[in-house]
């Protein structure tokens, strides 16, 4: 059944290798179960219908993902869309959270709309090689960093931005913490080294069970416990305290104008975040062609956008294919069996929620670093030799960890790019096409409109 589904054996893979990636990409994935509801219920909304919404968008999108582009990348409400959803639509702009749902609900159906009359598969066509591959290595810096911060390696500092943890201060637990997740780098690098299948999930799994023994003895005191005591939740009553909210508008707390803009906003973040996971993650899988286009792209980008329309129904912000999903692809991944063994995880764990929400950050966070290991390796083909080619692709790289956003790494990315090689005249050699200069004014209008 699962052949004739997902053509297993075309792309060169089997049930076992699509079941263990999927597992994998939803562990790399479950912390947004225990993210998510905590950023979008201080905008007033239910804590736990968030968590509901956030687990049943997360199966939707990514059993969309599955069965309309055969594709390994999994879905689920986007890390940043919903801070943005929260911090600045709610909190700032004054917008009610049921009308801020009823934005992501229209920019869902205008992606849909553009997905169906190919303008987003132009997009992501219209992106030069050299960028994709960026694009990809931007992504591994990118979700390493996130790693290296999850893990309490990586803090804020007043003076240098970031810097390393002070091991000194409160070493029982925040420091045992960054000391596991080093721990867990070191033992997935092994597994890996050993080719052991499912390396990456293993190395989730052994540096949670190491810090569940050592605050058994009492030697680690994390603030919050990393040991389960409860197993199953069946508070699925509570999703209706967001289910449907989002036709339930409130025009009279904001004006047109504010609302249009949020529209744009989710519509332009979502779009380039979208872009780039699939750019970074299906280059890292091999998956574009001879001409750096991706097979199927209309169906993926389909699934993304009907996703979001189905989770701003069920209550949370804008529902994305995740970077995370290289993690599954790192682990062989290449079918749409990923995605939907991610899904159906996903839709398990709406009665599982209070075991997932125990998994530490830091066991998490040894995966994230090795993906971003591997997504880096992209750049060794960028010809770096051409500054026409190496300088947008260098800033590419570069600004997706530093701006923390993938969609600000290809602007600068398709901004330099354009520029620099307009300018220099060689962009007729490099056959620039119009839609890039197209996005290069629209990217230069942003920063300076909104």
């Amino acid at each position: 059944m699962f052949e004739k589904l997902f053509k297993l054996k075309e792309n060169n893979t089997n049930t076992k290798t699509e079941v263990l990636a999927g597992v994998t990409t939803f562990m790399t994935m479950a912390y947004i179960l225990a993210v998510n509801p905590n950023i979008l219920s201080d905008s007033g909304m239910d804590k736990t219908a968030i968590l509901m919404a956030t687990a049943i968008a997360a199966f939707i999108g990514s059993l969309c993902m599955a069965f309309m582009a055969n594709y390994p990348f999994a879905l689920a409400p986007g890390m940043g869309l919903n801070a943005y959803f929260t911090y600045t639509v709610c909190m700032q702009y004054g917008i009610p959270w049921q009308t801020a749902l009823f934005a992501v609900f229209i920019e869902g159906v205008i992606f849909i709309i553009l997905s169906l009359t190919n303008v987003r598969e132009a997009i992501f066509n219209a992106i030069p090689a050299t960028l994709k591959l960026a694009v990809s290595g931007g992504i591994g810096l990118f979700i390493a960093f996130i790693g290296f911060q999850d893990a309490g390696l990586i803090v804020s500092n007043d003076s240098t931005l970031v810097t390393y943890i002070d091991f000194s201060k409160d070493f029982f637990n925040s420091g045992m913490a960054a000391i596991f997740a080093i721990v867990g780098v070191i033992i997935t690098g092994i597994l890996l080294v050993k080719k052991v299948r499912g390396g990456i999930l293993f190395g989730i799994l052994i540096t949670w069970i190491i810090a569940m023994i050592f605050e058994a003895v009492g030697i680690f005191e994390p603030a919050v416990s990393s040991i389960p005591t409860n197993f199953f939740s069946f508070e699925i009553k509570s999703l209706g305290e967001t289910f449907g909210q989002c036709f339930h508008i409130d025009f009279n707390a904001t004006s047109v104008l504010n609302f249009i803009v949020v529209i744009f906003s989710f519509l332009f973040v979502d779009l380039f975040d979208t872009l780039g996971t699939l750019i970074g993650v299906s280059t890292k899988a091999n998956m574009l062609d001879e001409n750096g286009k991706l097979p199927h792209i209309k169906g993926a980008l389909l699934a993304d956008s009907v996703a979001t329309c189905a989770g701003a129904v069920l209550g949370t912000s804008t529902t994305t294919t995740y970077v995370e999903s290289a993690s599954g692809v790192t682990e062989g991944g290449r079918t749409g069996l990923t995605a939907a063994t991610t899904g159906i995880l996903f839709l398990l764990s709406v009665f599982f929620s209070p075991l997932f929400g125990t998994i530490p950050s830091f066991a998490i966070a040894p995966a994230l670093i090795t993906v971003g290991f591997y997504m880096i390796g992209n750049v060794v083909k960028i010809n770096f030799e051409d500054p026409g080619e190496g300088i947008p692709a260098f800033l590419t790289i570069a600004a997706m960890p530093l701006a923390y956003s993938i969609s600000e790494g290809i602007a600068i990315g398709v901004i330099s790019y354009t520029l620099i090689n307009f300018f220099t005249g060689k962009a007729k050699n490099k056959k620039i096409s119009i839609l890039m200069y197209i996005l290069t004014l629209l990217f230069i209008a942003k920063y300076i409109f909104l």
